[in-house]
């Protein structure tokens, strides 16, 4: 009887602390932005790491157009309806990217301050 209870005091200890109390708020990778945002230290990486595979050089996938520069993106941005495309709700086929998660809010953020803060590049 003793082992039963000390097995099951062993088996609640290690559940109680393999839970964690993250909120979907702490696990997002907060990117902090020294002064104005620019093309080249925070949308680049993430178009690299999230358009490029449909929007590279030669597009694929049905992709329309390239988004492998500073020149492409903004036009994406400006012409394109860039913002709309990753502000879309998940499930809508025209989020982008497509066919894959949606963007963390912080990213869909750094986009639209980039905006604000003029398209530098």
């Amino acid at each position: 009887m003793k082992n039963k209870v000390f097995i099951l005091a062993i088996v609640i200890t290690f559940i109680i602390s393999s839970c964690s109390s993250d909120s979907p708020k702490d696990l997002v990778d907060v990117v902090p932005v020294a002064g104005k945002v620019t093309f080249t230290q925070y949308i680049k990486p993430i178009t690299d790491g999230n358009c490029i595979s449909c929007h590279g050089t030669i597009p694929s996938g049905g992709a329309p157009m390239s988004l492998t520069n500073y020149a492409q993106v903004k036009d994406a941005l400006l012409n394109r309806g860039l913002i709309e495309r990753i502000t879309k709700a998940p499930g809508d086929g025209l989020l982008m990217p497509q066919g894959g998660p949606k963007l963390p809010q912080n990213k869909i953020d750094l986009v639209m301050q980039w905006q604000v803060d003029g398209l530098l590049e």
